[in-house]
């Protein structure tokens, strides 16, 4: 018999920066732009994060999209208007030093295979500019879309993916840097019917982009970001997508995470489907795709009309919908995240994103407890995940001591 101490592994919590997108005043920002990361900075010590993922996005004036048709505007945070450089680097640096703050990564949420190729090179350049300022800043991983090209089919995409995407991976190599890929699939990024509008959307694709990746040498630099809210949203559970990746030989991929819940409606389920709305959506007028920003942005209904996302601990949840793999059981969550994939635990990070429409407030202090409060929970959750591994799969497995129960099973149906 062995005794095993109890020694649980706890997460690295933190919180993406477009959880306030205008903490810094724009007519300040615009003129300072590192002023807006120093405030962010001070901001996390204050709702007690222990990371920052900082969100980065071409300046308002320069997007594509109006931020009139996006269901979650995106922050520039880290402005890169101008290069990144040393200089900005350490003020940067010594901002995170005096709050004791981390950088868990930089956070660019684009679409990297869109169908214009002056739109394309224009936001691959960007991207480019975020790798620099992640090798500057000392940070070792990126996060954001891979998405997807309208003018060709998921198929397509592969080969679009294995010529275009690539060589983004081996500029990150090149910088000794990893992508994580959030798995979100943009529902709503376009007026068109397409559901899935970043390819890199379930465990199926993400291994078969992994597959081309290897190919080219850059297997290591492409990982997944998971956030269980997209899961939700494609009836799928947490536990069975890590369970398939463990049965499939890669559950190495997730490299990180996202916190984030989503609410399944069942009266928008039964209206729709999990599709969500196809017709009707107030995106096409008179026949065709509205010009106007705010009518573009009712395309989000294939996805809102059935679910709201979930800031960590700001909802009530019925049994039966987990059961129905209608909301996330954040503590299964971080049990199976132990329970089934290759984790460095300590070091990975488990960064809150604030997308809860009601509370997507733009006033520090109103947000600020709310936050706080976030923040606390999923740190809790973790932590309680954590001592239950520790003692059920090290404590009690080393004496052989049986747990007790069944628990949640994957593929259960």
């Amino acid at each position: 018999m062995t005794i095993q101490p109890f020694a649980p592994q706890f997460m690295k919590i933190g919180i993406l920066t477009a959880a306030l997108q205008e903490l810094t005043p724009r007519e300040v920002r615009d003129s300072d732009p590192d002023r807006a990361i120093e405030d962010w900075v001070e901001f996390a010590a204050e709702i007690g994060a222990s990371n920052l993922q900082i969100s980065a996005a071409l300046h308002p004036t320069e997007a594509d999209i109006p931020a009139a048709a996006l269901l979650d505007p995106v922050a520039n945070t880290l402005d890169l208007r101008q290069p990144f450089n040393q200089d900005r680097a350490n003020r940067v640096l010594a901002a995170l030093k005096h709050y004791n703050i981390g950088v868990s990564d930089l956070g660019y949420f684009d679409n990297m295979l869109h169908d214009d190729p002056a739109i394309r090179k224009k936001k691959h350049e960007f991207m480019l500019r975020v790798f620099d300022a992640a090798e500057l800043l000392g940070v070792d991983a990126v996060c954001g879309f891979v998405g997807r090209n309208q003018a060709l089919s998921l198929e397509q995409n592969l080969l679009d993916f294995a010529d275009s995407f690539v060589p983004l991976l081996q500029e990150a190599k090149a910088r000794g840097l990893t992508y994580r890929v959030e798995q979100c699939p943009m529902p709503g990024w376009t007026t068109g019917d397409n559901f899935h509008n970043n390819i890199a959307y379930t465990p199926g694709t993400w291994i078969a982009l992994h597959r081309l990746c290897e190919k080219a040498g850059v297997g290591d630099h492409f990982r997944i970001h998971y956030d269980p809210s997209h899961a939700i949203l494609m009836g799928q559970d947490t536990r069975s997508i890590f369970q398939y990746l463990k049965d499939e030989g890669y559950n190495f991929l997730i490299g990180g995470f996202h916190v984030k819940g989503q609410i399944i409606n069942a009266k928008g389920v039964a209206a729709w489907g999990y599709g969500g709305q196809t017709i009707e959506r107030g995106d096409w007028i008179n026949g065709k795709a509205s010009e106007n920003p705010a009518d573009q942005a009712n395309a989000w209904l294939k996805q809102t009309v059935l679910c709201e996302h979930e800031l960590p601990g700001t909802a009530r949840h019925d049994p039966l919908a987990y059961l129905q793999n209608r909301t996330v059981d954040w503590l299964d969550h971080q049990l199976a995240a132990r329970e089934l994939l290759q984790l460095d635990v300590a070091n990975t990070h488990l960064i809150v994103e604030h997308e809860y429409p009601p509370a997507r407030l733009q006033d520090k202090e109103r947000l600020k407890p709310i936050l706080q409060g976030s923040i606390a929970f999923t740190r809790k959750i973790d932590e309680a995940a954590a001592c239950m591994f520790a003692l059920q799969a090290e404590v009690l497995a080393a004496q052989g001591i049986p747990v007790q129960g069944r628990g949640r099973e994957a593929y259960r149906s």
